[in-house]
């Protein structure tokens, strides 16, 4: 078997902190998965063995420990995720929040896209 290149070793207070955020469940799901994770690496578990546990991908295991090594427990919190920037801005938002809080005009029985856009046009 390879030598492991990231070991997880955990100080009695990071293995705390581990454990009592798996006990008070007050914690996001993808944090609950990691703690579990590094748990069962700081044991000597192999990776295998932990995904098979964890029901995750090896190298799921293998990238959760090496953020460990890098940030220590850092390594539970997700990082941002980019994403498309905003169509409108707060104020475009609200005014056609604004627009679309009263009833449909006369005629259709809701509003329909290209009616608000008409209406915000407007």
């Amino acid at each position: 078997m390879p030598k492991k290149k990231y070991i997880v070793d955990l100080s009695p207070e990071e293995r705390a902190t581990l454990e009592h955020m798996l006990r008070s469940g007050k914690t996001g799901a993808r944090k609950l998965t990691r703690a579990p994770m590094l748990l069962k690496a700081a044991d000597g578990l192999s990776d295998d063995a932990i995904a098979t546990a964890s029901d995750v991908g090896t190298a799921t295991v293998a990238r959760t420990r090496q953020r460990f090594v890098a940030t220590g427990l850092g390594a539970r919190a997700e990082a941002p995720r980019p994403g498309a920037q905003r169509q409108l801005t707060r104020q475009q938002a609200a005014h056609l929040s604004a627009v679309a809080c009263p009833p449909a005009p006369a005629g259709p029985a809701h509003w329909t896209l290209r009616l608000l856009a008409d209406n915000v046009v407007e």
